[in-house]
C-alpha cells in the first residue's frame, strides 16, 4: 500500500504508556506499536484512546518522529492531528504528511459547541490549504458523544466535493449505524472505518473498510481475523465473540481498563499509568475486569 492509497483494515488508537514524570514512554510504544503491527494491524497515534488531547502540540510531534524513527513503516501509521487551534492541526498535518504517514485522522475543532457547517467546512478547508501537499490523506473523525461537534452529511459532501483526493474517509465513532450507514450510501467506495469492533462486520458487508477501535489495543488478532473473513460462513459467530469481549470493557473507565489489561498480561505495571484527569484502575477493579474477559476465553496472544 502506498501513501497515496486508501487505508483499509483494523486499526489501533493506540494506547499512549508514561512515565514516572507522566512523560510518553516513547520505548514502549514503539513496542506496543510494532506488537500491533505484526499482528496486521494499523496503528492511529493520537486518537482519543491515546490520550491525545492531554498531549501539547510539542509533545505530539516529538513522540510522531521519535516513533517513526524507531522503525515503524509510516504507510501503516495514521497520526490524529485534530486540535481545536487551526494552526496546531496545520503543523500537526504538515508533519505527518512530511514523515509519510499514510493518512491523518482529523477531530473537528471541539471546543466551540452549535457551530455551524460553513464554519466546519472553512476550518478544514484551511488546514488541508495551508498543509498544501498533495500527499495528505485527511480522515474526518465523527465523534459527538465526545465532541459535541458533529460532522453532517452536508458537510462530508462539501469537503469531498471539493477535495475528492485529500478528504479521503471518515471514522464514524458516533454509535449510531443508521449514520455509518448514510455515508456508505451516499459515498460508496469511500473510506468508510467503524469506531468500534462490533459494527465490523455491518460495515463490511455494507461496503465499508473495516474499523478503527480501542480495544484492537488488547485483541488484535480475533479482530483482524473478521476484517479477513468476513464474507466467511463463520462470520457471525465471530463478530459476536468480539462482542462479548467489547461490551466487558464497556463497563469500566475505557483507556484505564485496556491500560490494566496491558500491565496484567505483560507483567508490567508502568502499563496503569494515564495521565489526570484520567484516574487508572484499582487492584480488585484490575482483577475483576481480567477474571471476566478470561470467562470469554480471551487471551492478550489471541
Amino acid at each position: 500500500m502506498d501513501s497515496q492509497a486508501t487505508m483499509q483494515g483494523v486499526f489501533a488508537p493506540v494506547t499512549t504508556p508514561f512515565g514516572e514524570s507522566l512523560q510518553p514512554d516513547v520505548g514502549r510504544l514503539a513496542a506496543h506499536c510494532r506488537w500491533l503491527l505484526d499482528q496486521d494491524c494499523g496503528v492511529v497515534l493520537f486518537g482519543t484512546t491515546s490520550e491525545a488531547n492531554s498531549l501539547s502540540l510539542e509533545e505530539r510531534l516529538e513522540t510522531l518522529e521519535a516513533v517513526l524513527e524507531a522503525g515503524l513503516p509510516p504507510v501503516r501509521v495514521m497520526a490524529g492531528t485534530g486540535c481545536c487551534s487551526l494552526t496546531e492541526t496545520a503543523r500537526l498535518s504538515a508533519r505527518a504528511v512530511e514523515l509519510g504517514c499514510g493518512g491523518v485522522l482529523m477531530l473537528p475543532p471541539f471546543y466551540y459547541k452549535e457551530v455551524c457547517d460553513e464554519g466546519l467546512f472553512r476550518y478544514y478547508a484551511e488546514v488541508i490549504e495551508r498543509v498544501g501537499d498533495s500527499r495528505l490523506r485527511v480522515y474526518l473523525y465523527h465523534i459527538p458523544p465526545v465532541s459535541k461537534v458533529p460532522l453532517s452529511l452536508a458537510l462530508i459532501e462539501r469537503l469531498h466535493t471539493a477535495y475528492p483526493q485529500v478528504v479521503a474517509g471518515i471514522k464514524d465513532s458516533g454509535g449510531d449505524w443508521n449514520n455509518t450507514e448514510a455515508i456508505l450510501r451516499a459515498f460508496p467506495g469511500w473510506g468508510v472505518f467503524t469506531g468500534t469492533e462490533s459494527m465490523l462486520l455491518k460495515n463490511m458487508r455494507a461496503g465499508g473498510v473495516g474499523c478503527i477501535s480501542a480495544t484492537v489495543n488488547i485483541n488484535p488478532g480475533p479482530i483482524q481475523r473478521l476484517w479477513l473473513g468476513w464474507q466467511d460462513p463463520g462470520a457471525d459467530a465471530a463478530q459476536e465473540e468480539l462482542n462479548a469481549v467489547r461490551l466487558i470493557l464497556q463497563k469500566y473507565p475505557l483507556i484505564p481498563a485496556l491500560k490494566a489489561v496491558l500491565a496484567h498480561y505483560r507483567g508490567d505495571e508502568a502499563w496503569r499509568q494515564v495521565r489526570p484527569p484520567l484516574v487508572s484502575l484499582d487492584e480488585l477493579q484490575s482483577r475483576e475486569l481480567v477474571s471476566r474477559l478470561e470467562q470469554t476465553g480471551f487471551n492478550l496472544e489471541g
